[in-house]
């Protein structure tokens, strides 16, 4: 396993460039069709989903490629991430994601901070969050202990991008991107009013996913293997 700084400084640099990813093709997808909504957010997921992927195969290898704090949590309670080593890939990640936020404006020549007005806090979003993040987790480890980790980074941009069309929320999964996308009044951004909801029910689906993955995979296949992640990778 490679040195904790090195881990932290690619968990750093991934979750950086997936706010920027996410959060880039918003406003591109904003310019471009100003006035469909829906291709907005086709364009959007499109780019977050072949985004992901690279991303996750450029870091997953140093780190795990997590991104996202509910995967580094889900990867210790399965004995692939020391418990003490969660709270610095947290902590990295949600660094990250806001300044990969700030990276985002400035590269579309708009204010390098711009608090998010767009309240997403409701019900069905609480809901599809519990949904986005249980999903996410199941593909990552059901991949990961199955023998099939080589997988997930393909797989995961494939789930990410589908679920930003089934679920209302569009699918955050992560509560560090999804304080980062605070950052920008754009596309993607999310009212800092909003972010404790969407957390708690990333959470939630966090304590869904747990026991239905060790029910369905008891045991792990073969050699402990790494991890993916956000908005989830492969380790």
């Amino acid at each position: 396993m490679r040195p904790l700084s090195h881990r932290l400084v690619a968990e750093f640099l991934g979750s950086l460039l997936l706010a920027a990813l996410v959060i880039g093709s918003g406003i591109a997808a904003q310019r471009l069709s100003p006035n469909d909504v829906g291709l907005q957010l086709l364009e959007n997921a499109a780019a977050t989903a072949v985004g992901l992927y690279a991303i996750i195969l450029v870091f997953g290898p140093v780190s795990g490629g997590h991104f996202n704090p509910v995967v580094s949590l889900a990867d210790a309670v399965f004995g692939g991430l020391a418990w003490r080593d969660v709270p610095g890939y947290a902590a990295v990640q949600v660094l990250g994601c806001a300044t990969g936020a700030v990276l985002a404006n400035a590269m579309f020549d708009l204010a390098p901070v711009s608090i998010s007005t767009t309240d997403r806090a409701t019900l069905a979003h609480g809901l599809s969050e519990v949904v986005a993040t249980a999903g996410l987790l199941l593909v990552i480890f059901s991949l990961v202990r199955s023998g099939r980790a080589d997988r997930a980074p393909a797989a995961v941009g494939a789930y990410i991008g589908a679920a930003y069309f089934f679920t209302s929320s569009t699918s955050f999964a992560n509560p560090a991107i999804s304080a980062g996308r605070m950052f920008s009044d754009t596309f993607a951004g999310i009212a800092p009013t909003s972010v404790p909801a969407y957390v708690l029910a990333q959470l939630v689906g966090l304590a869904v996913a747990i026991p239905l993955l060790r029910l369905l995979y008891p045991e792990p296949a073969g050699s402990p293997a790494v991890v993916l992640d956000s908005e989830g990778t492969s380790r």
